[in-house]
């Protein structure tokens, strides 16, 4: 049930841009809970990367006085990963393509998180 209720947000997120590549659901300790990621991206190796940066991203926020740290963005030649807070249980992770408009990415995403926060 509430596997499903996460995958349902995940494709809920993924329909909304063409410019989202993959998304997931992740602990905060690095378990996949839902994803939607293509064809020979490893689940495990896309959360084990998530928890590290949720974690560097939670430090550094602390050490230079940002608060709670809410997005993680990271820009590739590639495209971007964007990690959003989603609770205190897990993160909303996604990649998107280069040519992603920032503005909607994160407005997307955030819509998302509130609705994987509201399942867990």
């Amino acid at each position: 049930m509430r596997e499903s209720r996460l995958t349902g947000a995940l494709e809920e997120l993924n329909r909304s841009s063409a410019d989202i590549q993959a998304s997931a659901v992740i602990s905060k300790d690095g378990l996949i809970m839902a994803s939607r990621l293509p064809q020979g991206l490893d689940e495990d190796r896309v959360g084990a990367m998530s928890a590290a940066m949720l974690s560097l991203g939670e430090r550094t926020s602390a050490e230079l006085r940002r608060g709670d740290l809410d997005q993680v963005l990271i820009k590739g030649a590639d495209g971007y990963v964007l990690l959003a807070s989603a609770g205190d249980e897990a993160v909303v992770s996604v990649m998107a393509s280069p040519q992603a408009k920032l503005g909607l990415l994160f407005l997307d995403v955030n819509r998302a998180a509130a609705a994987v926060a509201s399942v867990l």
